[in-house]
């Protein structure tokens, strides 16, 4: 190329340079690091030489660092200024970094001033100490080399300083920091906002004494940057989160540093995904680094997000933005497995962010957050820029050398797919640039191939990409310059790249411990493949759900973790997972479930529990062997939490773990044992203080299979309710039960110190627990138990030693039923009550479990209860309490089926209290049609309340009467009318039924108004306010219809009426007596005979009732034979007569047989109510009980019996039939179900016939709306009795005269005989 092109060229560069200078020196964004990275140009000229060799050829006028001054060496006194200066050349112009032995200046202490001002810089110390004493440097560097100078610093102690030296020591002001407002745990979302602030009191609060703010996320110090924002004063300092990323979590502490010491608080920030672009993508990647940048590829890595919900991550894009633009732009075309990526074809001295997203089958993530600016530079300038001092100083060149060939070649990274390199670079001292070129080959191959033909490399480091997985490769390096190309170095050896391993293997045990009321410490042992782990995931779930929640979203590194935010009260479950570059591991175990509260008081003292002891034998198979062993005597204050078991040859002494989780329960199998060896087994406790002691090693156990026929030993021998002369022990059942199964089992005794074993029940007892009597007072004992099968008794289990003496103040379980809830409860005292004493219910020695039927156990303090919400006959048996952490408090109580029994009818009766009633529910016809209903309790309060149809009701609490009034009673208005009555907790029900023809007489009579119209004049000179007043002797009527004051007339039956108004009142009379009472009773007549049926009988509890169809009736008082013969009624009016006949002289056909039997009667109801009757029908909620009761009577006394749906109900458990007296049948039906709806018959009868009653039942579920009750009317049924009957003969009687009275028959009734019709009023 011409020189005058090469000249063209530089000077176009320089040009596009200045350019770019200007416009960030304009932005304010101008800085030594970027002005490198874009004024990395080189002008350059390629030649061939005689070998045919490419090489690049540099024009001198680009020339490196060069100091014209330099650095010149001073001697000062302290506490005086001091300036050093040199002034350095070269084209880029250099940058001067400054050092102090060898260490570069910290320039933000204040205390050196560093100036630039073209090629001068200078160093100045304001205020020189001896501390300042050192040699000085300062490096210029530059894109084609560096330059360095140095001088010597000598600061002297001035004589006033060195008396002052001899001085005491000076002590710095201790200032006592106290926090008043301390930031607290933060839980917050990607994009969201977070600040963090504390307040504080200094003492002594000086101005120019204040402390430093630091602050802190997991170790590492924060300063102001894009992402976060500190502002600190006088009292306070807060750090402000402007832009939350996952990035972003972790541990932050506040350190408030002063010369006197240091105050920390520390406070956990949580940063949960934000909402996904797609439901079900996958959270962002987070902590993007770059590593090994060099001239055209950089290395990204980042850690994998947690995917608790989410779908497993399938792989990663990576993204890349150059710096001064937005266009991101997608490196990779697939996504990528690994968290590792090399981005390779970038641009010299150019600068980048990255980014990546994570990939499912959902969608792709979010991006994380963009990496710090990266300039792909060559390694050595990177360094070069960033601090590292390498004086290079410049010789002559000689000319027409090539360099050396580079040693030392190594692999320091090696990946899957790529192999990072690095050397030592041959000794050289020309000006000429010198750069490397890399040649691999396989091993075995001796093919060598040149990596970078297209990129120089100019430092001894560089990432050789596209390699095989799990292929082994040489590498060598060669030097060059514009003068030639080295001897090739020697070749590595053998480098194998690395085979994809895979995730790691699971954590180990994760033991979850109480720390705060809303935290909790969790921990577990690292994974046994850790495959290059990057750091932890823990997940948290609410015990019993399936829920499961991160409960971090950075992975954590350490093995211990404090999950906070949850809820007090709440049980949590929690899970563990490992991470690596290519995801996550599998799950741990789940720890064991733990309520969170706060840890225990700083006032109880913490130990590890003591130590277990008597670790039995339980069986043996010849390859493993069962072990039990007892609790810890003393379990430090904390619940025991987990044992441990050691295992060990007998005769040796080092002992083995013999299991990876601890254990929670007190009996486990030890396996992979060697036949025919002896062991010994230790076991140790723990609780939240930590390990307690190791148990006394356990006697020598051969492994040996056990085949005796008779049972193993039982275990877990436990003693409760000591007594003065009696105990009740407790025993778990044999693991090896031997050739057959346990029938039973024997307790023995015998006192402390004697071998005088006594058994204690000589007939085997199935139950495992017995209670031991006849036992001295103030004696000690030791227990055993043995099982029995076919074979014979098996072997003794261990002692249970030291059974000593009753506890003093020990109080027994009291059982009574609630007075008000009905309940059953039994009560309980403990006389002892420790810190963790807890109440352990059991029924007949077996652990309360199932608390579905309404049982509930409520502990208070000393006292503990154990309730029957719904007591039920099966809840007989031994109910028995111990207290935990005492020394031994228990007692129980045996419930009887007969104390059973009568506690239920007590619960029953006060849940289901009874109003008495002195009379049931009646009835009364008043005037007008009107109907009193009425019924007595015995005594009511008034708070009553009672429900019923009518529309005037009433109740008097002195006497207990509650009456109803019906305005109206109709033919429409029959059927059975019930009263409910509720009072306090106290109900009552009475029912009264009219229907039938025997009523309906009543109900035409009451139904009936006659209208009698007196004759009278027109009322005039009425007004609006005009008031009508009815009297009849002197009793006002209120009238049903108001009068017509616009007409003037008024009509009424009764005697006075009174008109008054503001003008005065008048009053009219009008007698309706004698002549005008005849002819209304003659109407009456008239109407009556006209309108009247043929006589009927009906039979009643006291005789005969004659009736017909105007309520007119008679009735027979205990007949006897001279009432047998018709019976006439006439009905006369002064135009007819009208008479109807019934015969009842024994030769008619309608029941021939009642006279005859005067001391019988049929059975008959006398009245029908669900308390004490019969309703047409029921409407009951499912699982009630039904009571269908009813009255009967009857001579003989009669049978009664149920059918349901036609068939006959049969007595059981369910169903029971009660005849009490002989005159109060029920069927009552206990714990209604759906299939007993229908229609249930009652029947009543003796051998003079009966009736039958129909009820429909109908029953609904819980929860759905009760169905409208729709009684229809079913009238009773007369059962003819069984023919033939024997009638005595009756004596003869006159017949009665044949031709009837013109008129009512003035006689007196005779004997037996009454009439309701009401006598005339004279």
């Amino acid at each position: 190329m011409p020189k005058s092109c090469v000249s063209v060229l530089l000077v176009q560069q320089v040009t596009i340079y200045s350019v770019i200078m200007s416009v960030w020196l304009k932005r304010g964004n101008y800085n030594h690091e970027y002005h490198h990275k874009q004024s990395q140009y080189v002008v350059k000229e390629y030649s061939r030489t005689k070998l045919g060799d490419k090489y690049v050829h540099e024009e001198p006028m680009i020339r490196g660092p060069k100091f014209l001054v330099r650095l010149r060496s001073h001697t000062v006194f302290e506490n005086t200024p001091i300036k050093i200066f040199c002034t350095v050349e070269g084209f880029p112009m250099p940058v001067v970094k400054w050092y102090k032995d060898g260490i570069i200046l910290d320039l933000s202490s204040g205390r050196y001033i560093v100036e630039a001002k073209g090629g001068i810089h200078t160093l100045e110390i304001p205020r020189c100490s001896t501390d300042d004493t050192a040699q000085y440097t300062a490096v210029a560097v530059n894109l084609h080399g560096q330059a360095s100078t140095q001088a010597s610093v000598v600061v002297k102690m001035s004589f006033s300083l060195t008396l002052a030296s001899m001085l005491p020591k000076i002590h710095y002001t201790k200032i006592h920091i106290t926090f008043v407002e301390m930031f607290g745990p933060v839980f917050a979302s990607e994009g969201e906002s977070a600040t963090l602030s504390a307040t504080m009191t200094l003492d002594p609060n000086l101005a120019n004494l204040q402390p430093e703010a630091q602050w802190y996320r997991d170790d590492t110090r924060l300063f102001e940057s894009k992402w976060v924002k500190i502002d600190t004063g006088r009292g306070y300092t807060t750090l402000t989160l402007p832009n939350l990323y996952k990035d972003d979590e972790g541990l932050y502490t506040l350190r408030m540093v002063t010369k006197g010491g240091i105050a920390t608080h520390s406070a956990f920030v949580s940063v949960a995904d934000g909402p996904p672009p797609v439901p079900g993508a996958p959270g962002a990647p987070m902590d993007i680094e770059i590593h090994d940048a060099n001239r055209d590829y950089v290395i990204v890595s980042w850690k994998p997000p947690n995917t608790t919900t989410e779908g497993p991550i399938l792989g990663y894009f990576v993204d890349k933005c150059e710096v001064g633009t937005d266009n991101w732009s997608q490196c990779n075309d697939h996504p990528i497995k690994i968290c590792k990526y090399p981005v390779s074809g970038l641009f010299e001295g150019h600068s980048y962010y990255f980014r990546v997203r994570a990939v499912n089958s959902h969608g792709i993530s979010k991006p994380s957050r963009m990496s710090d600016p990266i300039a792909t530079l060559d390694p050595t300038e990177f360094e070069r820029l960033h601090g590292r001092l390498d004086v290079v100083s410049y010789h002559d060149e000689v000319e027409g050398n090539p360099p050396g060939a580079p040693s030392k070649i190594h692999a320091s990274e090696t990946d899957r797919t790529y192999v990072v390199l690095s050397w030592k670079a041959p000794e050289y001292s020309s000006k000429a640039p010198m750069w490397y070129y890399i040649e691999k080959c396989m091993v075995d191959s001796g093919a060598w191939q040149r990596v970078n033909t297209q990129v120089p490399i100019r430092s001894p480091r560089y990432a050789v990409f596209d390699l095989a997985e799990g292929k082994r490769y040489k590498f060598r390096i060669l030097a060059a310059n514009i003068y030639g190309t080295s001897e090739p170095s020697e070749p590595t050896g053998p480098i194998q790249t690395q085979e994809l391993k895979g995730v790691p293997s699971a954590p180990g045990q994760v033991i979850a411990t109480r720390e705060t009321d809303t935290s909790v410490l969790i921990q577990w042992a690292p994974p046994k493949e850790p495959n290059n782990l990057i750091g932890y995931y823990i997940d948290q779930c609410v015990h019993g759900s399936k829920n499961w929640t991160s409960a971090n979203h950075k992975p954590h590194k350490n093995t211990k973790f404090v999950v906070s935010g949850l809820t007090t009260g709440e049980s949590y479950v929690f899970r563990v997972q490992a991470i690596n570059e290519l995801g996550l591991s599998d799950e741990s175990q789940e720890s064991a479930p733990l309520t969170v509260k706060a840890a225990l008081s700083h006032t109880v003292i913490i130990a590890t529990p003591s130590a277990p002891y008597d670790v039995a034998l339980l069986y043996c198979d010849g390859h493993s062997m069962v072990l039990n062993w007892k609790k810890p005597l003393h379990s430090g204050g904390a619940k025991i939490k987990e044992y441990y078991v050691d295992k060990r040859r007998s005769g040796t002494t080092m002992w083995r773990e013999v299991h990876i989780p601890p254990l929670t329960d007190r009996l486990y199998k030890v396996e992979n044992l060697t036949e025919g060896a002896v062991y010994q087994f230790q076991v140790y406790a723990a609780n939240l203080a930590g390990l307690g002691p190791a148990s006394k090693h356990s006697e020598d156990f051969t492994c040996e299979a056990w085949t005796m026929p008779e049972p193993g030993p039982a275990y877990d021998l436990t003693v409760g309710e000591v007594r003065d002369n009696s105990l009740v022990v407790e025993w778990q059942k044999p693991v090896y039960t031997g050739s057959g199964p346990i029938t039973g089992y024997h307790v023995e005794y015998a006192k402390k110190g004697t071998s005088d074993w006594i058994t204690a029940n000589e007939k085997a007892v199935s139950h495992r627990f017995l209670k031991v009597t006849g036992l001295e007072v103030g004696a000690t004992y030791v227990l055993r138990v043995r099982a029995v099968n076919s074979a014979g008794v098996g072997m003794a289990s261990m002692f249970k030693n030291d059974v000593g003496l009753c506890i003093e103040g020990s109080q027994e379980v009291s059982c009574v039923v609630d007075e008000k809830s009905g309940d059953i409860v039994l009560s309980f005292e403990s006389c002892q009550m420790n810190e963790g004493s807890k109440f352990f219910w059991k029924k007949d020695y077996k652990e309360i479990t199932d608390f579905s039927k309404g049982l509930v156990i409520k502990s208070e303090g000393s006292h503990s209860k154990l309730i029957f919400k719904n007591p039920d006959k099966e809840d007989f048996g031994t109910y028995s309490v111990s207290v935990t952490n005492t020394q031994g408090v228990s007692s129980s109580y045996a419930i009887s089926t007969e104390e059973l029994t009568k506690m239920l009818a007590l619960s029953y009766d006060i849940r289901h209290p009874v109003i008495p009633l002195k009379s049931e529910l009646a009835y009364k016809i008043l005037e007008r049609g009107r109907m009193r209903f009425w019924l007595q309790a015995e005594e009511i309060s008034s708070k009553v309340t009672y429900n019923f149809f009518p529309n005037k009701m009433g109740h008097d609490v002195s006497t207990g009467i509650i009456e109803f009034i019906m305005d109206h009673f109709t033919e429409e208005n029959q059927g059975t009318y019930t009263c409910q009555i509720t009072d306090g907790g106290g109900k009552a029900q009475s029912s009264l039924v009219l229907i039938g023809a025997g009523k309906r007489g009543q109900v035409l009579l009451l139904s009936y108004h006659h209208h009698l119209k007196c004759d009278s004049k027109p009322v005039a000179n009425l007004k609006k306010e005009s008031q009508f007043h009815w009297y009849r002797e002197d009793t006002e009527i209120i009238p049903d219809v108001k009068p017509d004051l616009g007409s003037g007339v008024y009509y009424k039956y009764f005697y006075t009426t009174l008109i008054i108004d503001d003008r005065g009142k008048d009053m009219s009379q009008i007698n309706i007596s004698g002549k005008i009472f005849d002819d209304a009773i003659n109407k009456l007549s008239q109407l009556a005979g006209a309108s009247a049926a043929e006589l009927v009988i009906n039979c009643t509890a006291t005789g005969i009732q004659l009736q017909f169809h105007w309520l007119i009736d008679t009735q027979v008082v205990e007949p006897t034979e001279k009432d047998k013969g018709k019976y006439h009624i006439v009905i006369t009016d002064p135009e007819n007569s009208h008479k109807r006949t019934l015969d009842l002289s024994g030769d008619g056909q309608y029941f021939p047989s009642l006279i005859s039997f005067p001391p019988e009667s049929i059975p008959l109801f006398i009245d029908n109510s669900v308390v004490g009757g019969l309703p047409d029908v029921v409407t009951i909620m499912e699982k009630k009980t039904l009571s269908l009761t009813c009255t009967v009577c009857g001579d003989p006394k009669p049978q009664v019996s149920w059918l349901k749906n036609g068939s006959e109900v049969e007595p059981d458990d369910q169903y029971v039939v009660s005849l009490d007296q002989g005159k109060f049948a029920s069927l009552t039906i206990k714990g209604v179900s759906m299939e007993d709806s229908g229609r249930y018959t009652m029947i009543v009868q003796n051998k003079y016939g009966g009736e039958s009653v129909d009820i429909v039942v109908s029953v609904y579920r819980h929860g759905e709306k009760i169905p409208e009750a729709k009684p229809t009317l079913t009238p009773k049924t007369i059962i003819p009795p069984k023919l033939p009957i024997e009638m005595p003969q009756p004596k003869t009687q006159p017949a009665a005269p044949s031709t009837p009275s013109p008129a009512p028959s003035k006689a007196v009734p005779g004997k037996g005989m009454k009439s309701p019709t009401p006598s005339r009023r004279k």
